[in-house]
């Protein structure tokens, strides 16, 4: 009898074209002591991708702090991190991306990027309550680009609209260097009780393993060796490795899920994601230190001929693993059955670390769990960097050289009508940023998206933020000025920083100076969270985030270290909002201006420059300004709060002006340059304003602080002024910036 292709002895080639190196496969057979058959390479291709072993990131990401005040599960302790909130409730949150399957497929690869990232959530008892993301695109003006643009809003949109978890925040950032390489980085955000956490850890020999949820079909396979290379003129082949999500079903998940963990009886559970059954079920006995028999023809399958090793890899969404305490089957079918889902026992928990995957009796794979996972024999990498070449370029950026406008309000008003800095209604109008929710604290203009826990005075102040032309110009401060800007938004809503989560999107590890910018975002981020006692929890690497044009020239994104922001508040009815409230409040800029335009829209847009350094920025300073901010906010010393980012101070203004159609007359500063001091994008700076009433007060609480302020000016009717010049008013900006997208998406 002819052996089965899944049980026949793999090859090298066979391992390459799975992504392994050849060094790699030597070590797969000196652990299990023979050569791998076809079915074992599979498993181990998988498992050792950087998707799932960040073999070529761990070493880095292990010097990322991951201790703070509020933490109850640590990264890499389980599916997400969990930081204390108070009154026995937890919060679980955690971001990553599904860049890959949405450049070739946006709508379900961004569907099926919201679903995972909820399922992380809820494996581990708790019910989202809050969805935000982060997105970038290459040229609007390019077809393509308003193909990706719609497809991976629709996905997002209906998929957590028809699932009933809010979406509450986000950022849309277009560039050409993300023309064919997209990034969709999706973040949840879910509450439990503190003392109800469901590990993904397996555990007690004999006790049965559950598969629930969906049919396994072929849809996804080979998703994580996919999610681990370039882009190219032929990715479009891989179009099977996109899964297909069902949003209807995973809520159908969720609620059982939840009743489970109500229950004593799960010992662990944990997401099928990428990998599907082959990643849970290793991660789930290297974590517990046991194995598994699992039996592959007993899994629930949407096609019959589908061979061992596509049962393995399939990443269908919609599905999970649970380990049941043994003698407890029955309550547990009978929990998924009352939700007209599957709950099949495919399998045992088994003494020792050796994972069997059988078809019917026969043995078709036998590995050591632990050589599979992330901490156990999972390759790890140093990996060689250098400086890029470009740093040149930045190094010989002359601001002198800068011509100022000749116009400054046509310059003000082209701005603001750029797609980075212009609304984005048309994207978030598509999403429901109410259902499943009693909070109406959400659609407040402001900094941070703050959600109100149901039943009690606190709430969450979430934000995700990064400006990868920052990180470009020097990965060491630009991502400490992601993780600054989180926060800055979170103090301007008047929430204190508790954690974060990453998404660190990045080109080929393997090439040095791409490596090079990844190790001084790490750096980075690490300077900024212990700076403001905000450990990191956990989150995703993507790497291979470039285009391999025909001739084989990879040109990688901007290095884009996505910083997903959890903050505490403790009377979610003291939230500060952005909007100026009534014409004659006095506006002040906490933080100063300097002669500073790098890396600004401005200097891209206006002037087509591509390399300068990186803005301003003083870690130290922010610190001791977002406590100032808070202490205003708490004091009720001020109107409104909102930070100068993106588009620099001008921008800000108009953003603060528009909601109620309020504008500013104001004076710039002689000593900084006109277009540096309007558009310059240097950082610690908060705009707000007050009350002459509150002046006295709220200039104590400056000084104390030792935080400088300028008076810029005062609300207005309508008009903006600078300096004494008629700059149009409000409402042509607003109109400017509402219309920009939809007018470039119907072109």
């Amino acid at each position: 009898m002819a052996q089965r292709a899944s049980t026949a002895p793999a090859t090298l080639e066979q391992a390459q074209e799975m992504g392994l190196r050849p060094e790699e496969f030597d070590q797969i057979a000196e652990i299990l002591g023979r050569t791998p058959n076809f079915t074992e390479m599979c498993i181990y291709s998988v498992m050792w991708s950087e998707h799932c072993s960040y073999k070529n990131s761990i070493k880095w990401l292990k010097t990322l702090p991951k201790d703070g005040p509020h933490l109850l599960v640590k990264a890499g302790e389980e599916n997400a991190g969990i930081v204390d909130i108070g009154d026995g409730m937890g919060c679980a949150f955690k971001i990553e991306s599904h860049n890959h399957p949405s450049a070739l497929e946006p709508y379900q690869g961004a569907a099926t990027g919201v679903g995972g990232i909820n399922r992380d959530i809820f494996t581990m008892g708790a019910r989202p309550i809050a969805q935000l993301n982060s997105l970038r695109f290459g040229d609007l003006e390019n077809p393509k680009t308003k193909w990706l643009l719609d497809g991976v809003v629709r996905g997002i949109g209906d998929y957590g609209n028809s699932f009933g978890v809010p979406v509450v925040g986000g950022e849309v950032y277009f560039d050409p260097v993300y023309q064919v390489n997209p990034l969709v980085n999706a973040m949840s955000v879910g509450l439990l009780d503190s003392d109800k956490i469901i590990s993904a850890k397996a555990g007690g020999p004999g006790n049965p393993v559950y598969i629930v949820g969906s049919d396994t079909g072929k849809d996804g396979i080979q998703g994580a060796s996919f999610a681990s290379k370039d882009i190219t003129e032929d990715s479009a082949d891989d179009l099977p490795a996109v899964q297909v999500g069902d949003p209807f079903q995973e809520k159908l998940l969720l609620e059982a899920s939840l009743e489970l963990a109500g229950s004593d009886a799960v010992v662990g559970m944990q997401d099928m994601g990428a990998a599907g059954i082959t990643c849970s079920t290793s991660e789930m006995s290297g974590g517990g230190g046991v194995g598994m028999d699992i039996r592959l023809d007993l899994v629930p399958k949407r096609q019959a001929d589908m061979e061992p090793f596509e049962i393995l890899l399939s990443e269908s969404q919609e599905r999970m693993l649970v380990v049941v305490k043994k003698g407890q089957e029955a309550g547990i079918e009978a929990i998924f059955d009352k939700w007209d889902l599957h709950a099949v026992n495919i399998g045992v928990v088994t003494e020792g670390n050796t994972l069997r995957y059988f078809d019917g009796e026969e043995l078709i794979a036998e590995v050591p769990a632990d050589s599979l996972i992330l901490g156990g024999g999972a390759p790890v990498y140093e990996r060689e960097y250098s400086e890029p070449a470009y740093l040149a370029e930045i190094a010989a950026f002359d601001f002198d050289n800068i011509p100022e406008p000749e116009d400054y309000v046509a310059t003000a008003k082209a701005l603001v009508s750029r797609p980075n800095l212009a609304s984005k209604r048309w994207v978030y109008e598509q999403y429901d940023s109410m259902v499943g929710t009693v909070n109406r604290s959400t659609n407040r203009p402001g900094d941070a998206a703050v959600v109100r826990i149901k039943g009690a005075r606190k709430g969450l102040a979430l934000s995700v933020d990064c400006n990868g032309r920052y990180v470009e110009a020097d990965p060491r401060k630009g991502c400490a000025i992601a993780v600054a800007e989180a926060a800055r938004n979170i103090a301007c809503v008047g929430g204190t920083p508790s954690a974060i989560t990453n998404c660190l999107n990045f080109g080929n590890p393997y090439n040095p100076e791409v490596y090079w910018q990844f190790v001084g975002a790490i750096q980075g981020m690490g300077d900024a969270c212990r700076a403001f006692n905000s450990p990191v929890t956990g989150g995703n690497v993507s790497f291979y985030n470039q285009t391999v044009d025909a001739d084989g020239t990879a040109k990688p994104v901007y290095p884009t270290p996505t910083i997903g922001m959890v903050g505490l508040m403790e009377d979610v009815d003291r939230q500060m909002t952005l909007d100026f409230k009534v014409k004659g409040e006095l506006i002040f800029m906490l933080g100063e201006s300097h002669n500073d335009i790098g890396c600004s829209e401005y200097l891209s847009a206006m002037h087509g420059v591509r390399y300068s350094p990186a803005p301003h920025f003083d870690l130290d300073f922010e610190v001791k300004l977002h406590g100032a901010v808070r202490t205003l906010i708490d004091r009720r010393l001020v109107a409104c709060a909102h930070d100068v980012s993106d588009g620099g101070l001008f921008t800000a203004l108009v953003e603060m002006g528009a909601p109620r159609g309020l504008g500013f007359d104001m004076e710039s500063d002689s000593e900084v340059r006109l277009d540096a001091f309007l558009f310059g994008e240097s950082q610690g700076r908060i705009v707000v304003t007050t009350t002459e009433t509150h002046q006295e007060d709220f200039l104590d609480v400056l000084a104390e602080a030792g935080i400088p302020v300028t008076l810029l000016g005062h609300t207005t009717k309508g008009k903006c002024v600078v300096d004494g010049q008629h700059y149009g008013f409000i409402s042509e900006y607003h109109e400017a910036m509402e219309t920009a997208i939809p007018r470039a998406m119907a072109q």
